[in-house]
């Protein structure tokens, strides 16, 4: 047991229950008025503990803040997947359970993943962000991100506008 109250490690193995659950109860905290509840649903039920097992298994790069030794929240991130920006480094994922925003603790992972992103020469970042999405995009616009650019994500036959906030420099959080 950590004496810490806070931990940002590498998510492993044993992690793919608690990213499953993170997951789940952000998306339906996130998301749910904003997308039909039945494509909510299918999307969150698509991240099972096997589905993180595998993502483990490609090595996609996962990380864990915990709180008082329980998972609170991840990040997944990596080079940026986004044409024509100042960016070379991307989050691809960032989610809290609600319980724990508003507190800091995403403003905490959001910095730690900066940094190693500027650790392997990954110089600006790229987050993307369903723009109806207003304390998402709020939280990114607090951390001083720019909207950089705008495009579209089609799901069950709508069609939603993503905000790509920008950052061309990865030096602080």
């Amino acid at each position: 047991m950590s004496t810490a109250l806070i931990d940002l490690r590498p998510a492993n193995m044993s992690d793919c229950d608690a990213l499953a659950a993170i997951h789940n109860e952000a998306w339906l905290n996130a998301y749910r008025g904003l997308l039909n509840g039945v494509e909510l649903q299918r999307l969150v039920s698509r991240r099972s503990p096997g589905w993180w097992k595998g993502a483990l298994d490609r090595g996609v790069t996962i990380k864990v803040i915990e709180v008082a030794d329980e998972p609170a929240g991840y990040a997944t991130y990596g080079p940026c997947r986004l044409q024509n920006l100042a960016a070379e480094g991307e989050i691809y994922e960032l989610y809290l359970k609600p319980e724990y925003q508003g507190l800091g603790f995403g403003r905490t992972l959001f910095g730690s993943v900066r940094k190693e992103l500027k650790g392997r020469n990954l110089e600006g970042l790229a987050v993307q962000v369903l723009s109806e999405n207003q304390p998402a995009r709020n939280f990114y616009r607090a951390l001083g991100g720019k909207l950089g650019a705008k495009t579209w994500y089609r799901s069950a036959g709508k069609r939603f506008e993503l905000s790509i906030y920008v950052w061309p420099e990865t030096t602080s959080g």
